[in-house]
């Protein structure tokens, strides 16, 4: 790969990866971590998927290629930063601690480029359905994976005619009035915790809804997925923020960046 065709970032902000399941989408988040590059990257949970490893192991060769490509951005100076989420929780007893070069931590502050400070964190902790009914959680994400076995099974079809990536389940979020209700609701109160810790902002990921937006005064960022959206918030080094989405293995790589969906702050 050409490095100057390599983006580079200030931040670089991921989340809900889900690896260890047949969902994830680590073909093309691997694609994008061989084009895009940061100063810091934070990992914003959900990244390993836990729940579905304790059920029954999957775990590709291109799940290993992820986590070795990030390690080999850590060693090359890139300052990596782990908030676990509620699917990978198990790592929630280790803050504090350094896995080759990965800093462990529930949360933290990100300071902007611009001086604005946004607090990081996963998000699953105001979720009330995952803090006060964990059964009920569990049973929302085996009917979440049956969904994503459909859409497999549907894009392969719109593969064989030349279609592009479609999601049903993002479908159904922007559509569904519960859903919407619900993302209303979440990005409404994560944006009052980022105001409790007197930060501009918030950037989380949970509910693979990627946006940036403000909510009254409060700056709302939503890193996304690699299941569905195949998305990433990203800061440039003006303080700015974006979505960017890359949903497509290409030979040409960054070449294929002219198409890529791009949400800017």
């Amino acid at each position: 790969m050409p490095a100057s065709n390599q983006r580079t970032f200030r931040a670089i902000f991921i989340s809900d990866v889900h690896l260890g399941t047949r969902g994830c989408r680590a073909e093309q988040l691997l694609d994008f971590l061989r084009w895009h590059d940061a100063d810091t990257i934070y990992l914003v949970g959900d990244i390993i998927d836990g729940w579905q490893l304790r059920h029954g192991w999957h775990w590709p060769q291109t799940h290993n290629d992820v986590v070795q490509k990030l390690l080999r951005k850590g060693r090359k100076g890139s300052r990596l930063v782990y908030v676990p989420g509620n699917h990978d929780d198990f790592l929630r007893g280790y803050y504090g601690r350094h896995f080759g070069g990965v800093e462990v931590a529930p949360q933290v502050v990100h300071v902007g480029a611009d001086g604005r400070r946004y607090i990081v964190m996963h998000g699953d902790q105001f979720d009330l359905v995952v803090k006060n009914a964990r059964w009920l959680a569990f049973l929302g994400d085996h009917a979440y994976t049956f969904a994503l076995a459909l859409n497999t099974a549907l894009n392969w079809v719109r593969r064989r005619f030349g279609l592009p990536y479609w999601s049903i389940s993002k479908w159904a979020k922007a559509r569904v009035k519960e859903a919407v209700n619900y993302i209303g609701e979440f990005e409404k109160t994560l944006s009052i915790e980022a105001d409790r810790h007197r930060t501009d902002g918030v950037i989380c990921g949970h509910i693979h809804h990627a946006v940036i937006r403000k909510v009254a005064d409060t700056w709302y960022v939503n890193c996304g997925d690699w299941v569905e959206s195949c998305s990433a918030a990203v800061e440039h080094f003006n303080g700015e923020f974006e979505i960017l989405t890359w949903t497509s293995v290409t030979p040409q790589g960054a070449e294929d960046a002219a198409a890529m969906e791009v949400q800017a702050a």
